[in-house]
């Protein structure tokens, strides 16, 4: 019997040995961006929704998304959102889903469908991802109606505020906690150099070869500037 308790002692020992080698592995990339930017939206859907599942970059990743973006707080408990009070509202679903949803893959898409919308000029219709997806909506309704969703922006909103060196647009990309800034369009590169493991990702396959040409489309950068707030009604948070 002793024999069999400790063979599964060393057992468990291993196998959390193995699952904590490959969290410490994967490569930390942080998205800092807001719900209605067509940079942003672009970003997610074509870039880096295409790398982490068509090129299985998600296998190397711990990906954290924060959406706030260059949001400015407001007097009387109401914060400014760059494309209006829409936006404030979506960067709270977003948040509710990352916050209640299982796992990255399921948050992530719901997300991009929400951000599929934004591209095509329906982003009034985001309940519908809910729809598509069987997320059952109660608890992310919940979630944006109440004051945990405001606490959940309100964070993203500190942790967006201390940035260092500060953000200047969105989307603001950080692989291992260094910015990309303009070069955020090569994060695959990034992530490909950064992983330590063995066995990289399809998507890692070409990095090299498209580096140069990233950085050449890098050259006009299509991203939502720090400072630039349309002229629109404050979303009130006080709840």
């Amino acid at each position: 019997m002793a024999s069999w308790h400790h063979k599964m002692v060393v057992l468990i020992f291993l196998l959390a040995m193995a699952r904590s080698y490959g969290v410490e592995d994967k490569v930390k990339v942080s998205l800092y961006y807001e719900s209605l930017c067509p940079y942003c939206a672009n970003f997610i859907v074509n870039q880096l929704g295409k790398a982490l599942y068509e090129g299985n970059l998600v296998s190397i990743v711990d990906l954290r998304m924060i959406p706030w973006g260059n949001t400015q707080f407001a007097p009387n408990n109401a914060w400014i959102c760059q494309h209006g009070p829409d936006e404030c509202l979506i960067d709270m679903v977003e948040a509710c889903a990352i916050d209640l949803l299982p796992h990255s893959g399921l948050w992530f898409e719901m997300i991009k469908c929400i951000e599929e919308l934004n591209l095509q000029g329906k982003h009034g219709e985001w309940k519908s991802c809910m729809n598509s997806l069987k997320i059952h909506p109660q608890p992310i309704t919940d979630c944006y109606q109440s004051r945990k969703g405001v606490d959940l922006e309100l964070k993203f909103a500190d942790e967006t505020n201390h940035l260092n060196p500060p953000h200047r647009f969105v989307p603001w990309l950080l692989v291992n906690d260094k910015p990309l800034q303009e070069d955020y369009q090569n994060f695959v590169a990034y992530i490909c150099n950064a992983y330590r493991g063995q066995n990289k990702p399809k998507a890692c396959e070409q990095h090299v070869l498209e580096t140069n040409a990233f950085k050449e489309a890098n050259s006009s950068h299509h991203v939502c500037y720090s400072g630039e707030i349309e002229q629109s009604l404050p979303f009130n948070y006080n709840l």
